[in-house]
């Protein structure tokens, strides 16, 4: 019995089972409704509508189901299809629109899969044929496409598999019909052959059954010769070859008829006797003769007559209708003369009509016939060179007889010159007795006559002697000038090397010390250059630092940590220019107002800073008094202030003397080992260097390192990376980007694990190359230019080694030579390599920047010199670098020598020619230009730290400290009411003008005044100025003769005019290049006025030691020797300042004009902020009006992409979901979409199909991720996925790449 919840389950499945048929024939009715419609997308809509139950449906070939099932639904009942028929029909269907798209891919060996595997119901399709089917369907695809046609119909593909059948059908009965030529060939038979060639399946064309036995020789020779050049006596002949027999023997046919015709022709015609028909007949192209002429016509018809003759006496005579013919290759041709036609095969009772003459025959009597025409020809042509040749041999008979003569002539030769010269010695001695007798007649005339003749020689000697001056006068005063010159530089070798120089020679260069217009200008010129100098640098520091403050309040501003209004605030501070108004504020008022008050101290602050200047110890102490950040400002601003940044060699000796003092002073108190200088970061070491990378030593980094820089630069194909780990990852993101799988590779590796795999040590290996050849450029190029270093820094090197050798005795040189090698490559040089952009080494362009492959090889190449600098082997966390320690021992051999050489250099007195009379003889005293803040700043330290940098009270600071009094403030410097007191802004605006920069010219106080007998040394340097002017104008071999020989009139006159050209001179110099009231007394004085004051400070001067009688007052005449020497070396290093200050003003101008170009370009950034910020405000208001607008519109958007979890697992591109098994990731569904901004997208992640996060995804930032070698990434801080394979994704989906 059957329980009743079983029939209920069997009543339910039958209802189920009749509702499944009544939909299923509902959607049938509904499938041939559509057809009817003709709308081929209702039509697929229908189709894949389940409940029809038919096989799958592919909607892109919806055309071709619509087609084809109309056809079928017209041939069938007016019914419509049935379910059956349509299931078949779309099975069928189906499997030609897959094939369709097989065929697109153009794969032969997928089409052929296709047509044996799927259900199409191809008739007559043979499987040995497939490959063939396959070639011809694609063939036809693709020209059914370039037609327009969008499917291959089932009707097109079975008319395609037909037609190959067939065409394997031809062939196979081709090949066989080769093979009975080739076998008939063998048998020997034409007839055979023939009927082989005539053969229907061998299709071959023009095959003629009366050329057979040619055909049948013809393809036997062709088979022969194939055998014979492969070596294989069983060849056969393929059709090609076969068919190009054929015609072969047909154009041969043509040939051997058309010859035999011709050649008949031309026998008919000579036995006719008709020369010019004769002629005609063998000019004709058919018989193919050479060399056939008009003009021989008659001889061809006689010898081709005579040659018939002759054959018919040879042969007899014969009346035979055949003649045979050989033509090329060989065959024999038998022509018939009567009824003019040709067989290949030999005649019955064949017999050869003698008569006939043969083409050859008849080419040989035209080529005789012809020949000994044209050699008739040539003689008459060459008539004169006959007649010619003929002259030269009857010449050179009659040369040859006059030879012949000559000979016996010079044979009796002997004979012939005695007897000339006893005739001749006869003659002679008869006219020598006849002229003896004349002059012993006339003796008194002969010397009268000799006399005259000698005064006129000796005149006309003169003369020319005379003439000869004239004409060679620039030649002669040439000679006079370089004598003269020899003199000169006798005398100046003397003045520059002798122990006592004399007078007369000091005489003549005395003139040298006067101070020329030129020497004023250049004066002029050098001050005005080191002011600007000066200025620049102080604007381009102050520029630098805004610009780098700009820099990072940007940076700020993407970060949204200040606002774009502070940004902008602080845009305006770039652009403000101080007015020159208020950069000579200074000069009007204030501390250079024109009192007596501000006047004292004005003198006092210029004798301060001239005793902190020339005494370097003063500011060496306060250095290391003041803490490490006050000493850093106080150095860039007020020490590089007060020696005008180096501008000239007076400043740059004193510069560099307060470097080696102050280094001194540190190395003295403050290191306690020599690694000290390396590890720490001495203060001294930090300033010289500073100051050699800034303004002044900038063109020599630059020329130093730019070239090499800038060729790392711009190699594209160099990278260095020296880091296994990183190169292990680079080569795994590449694999995972180009295959689009993920890695099995682990992503985290140790180094040691990223070189066990060969492509990373190939790539590192590679590197380590590309390495070394780099480095070896920057190398060469620093080694071979020691000299273009400054010389500042490598002073400072040698003071430093010798200063840690005195310290430390006991360290080796090479423990030296690495502090050097510290200080020159590793603070001066390494920064520029690393950062050239950063240090001015290469032109970039505002907001330009270096690419982080390009900073990776210049560090990896600063890293390399670094460790060669120091001699400092690779090891530990460097191991995998120990195969560069051996280069790194041969580049720091190469260091070693040139820091050596580097410390090679003179002392700076020596350099710069710089000694205690240096600041007397110069024009003017030296000026620097300094701010009021700078002013106060400097008098506050000095007075804070007085007991420590001069404990002695008697010091001369002490009293200068007590001229200035009170440390004064701003006001006091600038003056009273220089700000409105109401002035709310008070403080700022005094703040602004204590910026304000003022010129002092300083000098020592210490100094008596040069009117002053007391001072023995002022009085010297009267002294020696009276007694210039005095020998400039009066002789004598010593100064005594001179003082006591007295002055001419015309002397006194000379001296006078001298005087009063000076006094012109001086009133037109500018203020502080004038001489002062003292000198210009004194130089006023008459000339024995001079000369008696000279003897009383003589006699003064000799009183205190100075000077002796004893020697004729030498010492001073060396004094002033000394003094013309170096101011020659200060003419010299005066126009080699201008040349510097020119070079360095250039160089500071074009760091201006970058500067100026990043704060445009700050700008122009800023005010795309602003527009951007303004039109987003404007779009956004826009949106808020428009929203109701826009809401009934619709936008294209990009189809998304949806994917399970299990999906993107399986792709690689998801690795795990933490708190989520991987049997659940089913569940899980990510919608990928891009928004509106270009490289954006959302992802959408669902559970369930509930909505659970979205987050967004930047293109740019995974591609960032990449570069920086991040494999793995999180994705809502849940899901970890592979980037590189979520980029493939994206790329493939919506960028098709």
């Amino acid at each position: 019995m059957l329980e009743r919840e079983e029939i209920q389950r069997v009543v339910i499945s039958c209802n189920d089972f009749a509702e499944a048929e009544k939909r299923k024939l509902e959607a049938i009715t509904a499938i041939n409704s559509a057809i009817r419609h003709g709308v081929a997308a209702e039509t697929i809509e229908e189709l894949i509508n389940p409940e029809a139950q038919l096989p799958i449906v592919y909607q892109t070939a919806a055309n071709l189901y619509q087609t084809e099932l109309f056809s079928l639904q017209i041939q069938g009942a007016k019914a419509g299809l049935g379910h059956e028929e349509l299931s078949v029909a779309v099975e069928m269907l189906s499997a030609v629109a897959v094939l369709n798209e097989v065929l697109d891919t153009k794969d032969p060996q997928a089409v052929t899969e296709q047509l044996s595997d799927s259900p199409l119901g191809f008739s007559n399709m043979d499987h040995d044929n497939l490959h063939r089917y396959a070639d011809t369907l694609i063939s036809l695809r693709a020209n059914s496409l370039s037609r327009g046609l969008e499917f291959l119909t089932w009707n097109d593909v079975q008319k395609t598999i037909d037609t190959v059948n067939l065409q394997v059908h031809e062939e196979h009965e081709r090949i066989i019909a080769i093979s009975e030529i080739n076998e008939a060939l063998s048998y020997g038979d034409p007839n055979q052959t023939l009927s082989a060639l005539l053969l229907p399946t061998a299709k071959l064309q023009g095959v003629n059954p009366a050329t057979a036995k040619h055909y049948h020789d013809v393809l036997q020779n062709t088979k022969l010769i194939i055998c014979k050049s492969s070596g294989d006596e069983s060849a056969v002949l393929w059709l090609n070859q076969i068919q190009e027999g054929v015609h072969t023997a047909n154009q041969d046919e043509e040939e051997a008829l058309t010859l035999a015709g011709a050649v008949a022709d031309i026998n008919r015609e000579v036995v006719a006797g008709d020369s010019q028909i004769t002629l005609q007949a063998l000019q004709s192209p058919l018989p193919g003769l050479r060399g056939v002429l008009s003009e021989c016509a008659d001889t061809y018809q006689t010898q081709l007559g005579q040659r018939q003759d002759l054959n018919v006496t040879t042969a007899g005579s014969s009346d035979s209708v055949w003649v045979k013919h050989q033509i090329k290759g060989g065959y024999d041709y038998y022509y018939n003369l009567e009824n003019r036609e040709g067989t290949w095969e030999e005649p019955e009772d064949f017999t050869h009509n003698s008569t006939q003459l043969s083409r050859e025959e008849i080419q040989s009597v035209v080529g005789s016939v012809t020949a000994e025409y044209n050699r008739e020809q040539l003689w008459l042509a060459n008539e004169a060179l006959v007649t010619q040749l003929q002259a030269r041999v009857r010449g050179y008979l009659v040369r040859r007889a006059h030879a012949q003569r000559l000979d016996f002539l010079r044979q009796q030769e002997p004979h012939v010159v005695r007897l000339q010269a006893s005739w001749k010695g006869y003659k002679q001695r008869k006219i020598y007795k006849d002229r003896i007798n004349v002059l012993q007649s006339n003796v008194g005339t002969v010397v009268k006559l000799q006399s005259f003749v000698k005064m006129w020689r000796a005149k006309s000697k003169y003369s020319q002697r005379l003439q000869y001056f004239k004409d060679h006068e620039k030649d002669i005063v040439k000679i006079q000038a370089f004598l003269k010159a020899n003199k000169a530089r006798d005398d100046y070798r003397t003045l520059t090397g002798a122990q006592d120089p004399p007078l007369s020679v000091v005489r003549k260069f005395v003139h040298l010390l006067e101070q020329s217009s030129l020497d004023l200008l250049e004066e002029q010129e050098v001050t005005r250059l080191r002011e600007e100098v000066v200025t620049k640098i102080r604007s381009n520091q102050q520029m630098e630092k805004d610009l780098n403050l700009m820099d990072i309040k940007i940076g700020l501003l993407v970060k949204n940590r200040i606002t774009l209004q502070d940004v902008v605030s602080h845009s305006k501070k770039l652009t403000v220019k101080k007015s020159k108004e208020e950069l000579a504020a200074g000069d009007r008022q204030g501390i250079k107002a024109l009192s007596k008050d501000k006047r004292k101290k004005l003198e006092a602050y210029q004798h301060l800073f001239y005793l902190l200047q020339t005494n370097p110890s003063y500011l060496a102490k306060l250095i290391f008094q003041m803490p490490q950040n006050k000493s850093t400002k106080f150095m860039d601003t007020v020490i590089f202030t007060l020696y005008n940044y180096a501008s000239n060699q007076r400043e740059e000796y004193l510069l560099l003397k307060l470097f080696k003092t102050a280094l001194e002073e540190e190395i003295k108190s403050k290191v306690d080992q020599i690694q000290d200088i390396v590890t720490g970061n001495p203060t001294v070491i930090k300033m010289v260097v500073s100051f050699n990378r800034g303004a002044r030593g900038h063109n020599t980094l630059r020329q130093l390192l730019a070239p090499v820089v800038k060729e790392i630069i711009e190699d594209k194909g160099l990278g260095i990376n020296t880091n296994p780990v990183e190169v292990y990852k680079a080569w795994v993101n590449q694999l995972e980007t180009n295959t689009g799988e993920a890695s099995k590779l682990p992503y985290e590796v140790t180094p040691d694990q990223a070189m066990s795999h060969e492509e990373v040590r190939a790539k590192l290996e590679s590197s380590s190359q590309a390495l070394r050849t780099a480095t070896d450029k920057v190398l060469n190029s620093i080694v071979s230019s020691l000299d273009n270093i400054p010389y500042g820094m490598r002073y400072v090197a040698k003071v430093l080694k010798n200063s840690l050798h005195e310290k430390f005795p006991d360290a080796t040189e090479d423990e030296l030579l690495k502090i050097v090698g510290n200080l020159l490559y590793y603070r001066y040089m390494n920064p520029a390599i690393v950062a050239p952009d950063g240090f001015d080494i290469i032109d970039m362009s505002a907001g330009g920047q270096l690419h982080s492959d390009q900073r990776r090889n210049l560090g990896s190449v600063a890293k390399m010199l670094q460790h060669a600098a120091a001699n400092k082997l690779f090891e530990g966390e460097n191991a995998h670098m120990t195969p560069m320690n051996n280069y790194i021992s041969q580049t720091y051999q190469k260091f070693r020598v040139f820091f050596q050489a580097a410390c090679d250099v003179p002392e700076p007195e020596e350099k710069f020619n710089v000694d205690e009379y240096s600041d007397m003889v110069t024009l003017c005293k030296p000026v620097i230009y300094i701010s009021i803040d700078e002013i106060i700043n400097t008098h506050s330290l000095v007075l804070e730290h007085l007991e420590a940098i001069s404990p002695d009270h008697n010091d001369l600071l002490h009293e200068l400290l007590q001229d200035l009094g009170d440390m004064p403030d701003v006001e006091a410097l600038l003056g009273e009411g220089v700000v409105d007191p109401n002035n709310p802004n008070k403080e700022s605006t005094l703040s602004q003008l204590a910026k304000t920069q003022i010129s002092l010219s300083l000098t020592n106080k210490f100094e008596l005044l040069e009117g002053d007998d007391k001072d023995t040394k002022g009085l010297m340097m009267k002294t020696k100025k009276l007694i210039m002017d005095v020998i400039r104008i009066q002789p004598g071999d010593t100064l005594p003769e001179t003082l006591e020989t007295p002055a001419s009139g015309r002397q006194e006159r000379e001296h006078a005019k001298v005087v009063e050209l000076r006094a012109v001179q001086d009133a037109q110099a500018p203020e502080g290049l004038k001489s002062s009231q003292a000198v210009l007394e004194d130089r006023q004085l008459p000339l024995e006025q001079k000369k008696r004051k000279i003897l009383r400070n003589l006699r003064t001067l000799e009183q205190a030691g100075l000077v002796t009688t004893g020697n004729k007052y030498q010492d001073l005449i060396n004094d002033i020797s000394k003094d013309i020497r170096y101011q020659r070396r200060y003419r010299q290093r005066r126009k080699a300042e201008l040349v510097k200050l020119q070079q360095t003003l250039s160089a500071l101008n074009s760091k201006t004009a970058f500067y100026q170009d990043q704060t445009n370009y700050y700008d122009t950034y800023i005010r795309t902020c602003l527009d951007n910020l303004n039109r987003k405000n404007a779009r956004r208001s826009i949106k808020l009006d428009r929203k109701v607008e826009e809401k009934g519109s619709k936008k294209w958007k990009h189809q998304s992409l949806k994917y399970t979890a299990a999906r993107l697992h399986e792709k690689g591109v998801i690795l795990e979901i933490e708190g989520l098994q991987t049997n659940q990731f089913k569940n899980v569904m990510f919608d990928i979409s891009p928004s509106e901004e270009v490289g954006d997208f959302e992802v959408k992640a669902k559970f369930m199909g509930v909505e659970m996060e979205k987050v967004q995804l930047h293109f740019q930032d995974l591609l960032q991720l990449q570069y920086d070698g991040v494999a793995v990434m999180k994705m809502f801080d849940k899901a970890k996925v592979n980037v590189n394979l979520l980029i493939f994704l994206l790329n493939k989906k919506f960028y098709g790449k």
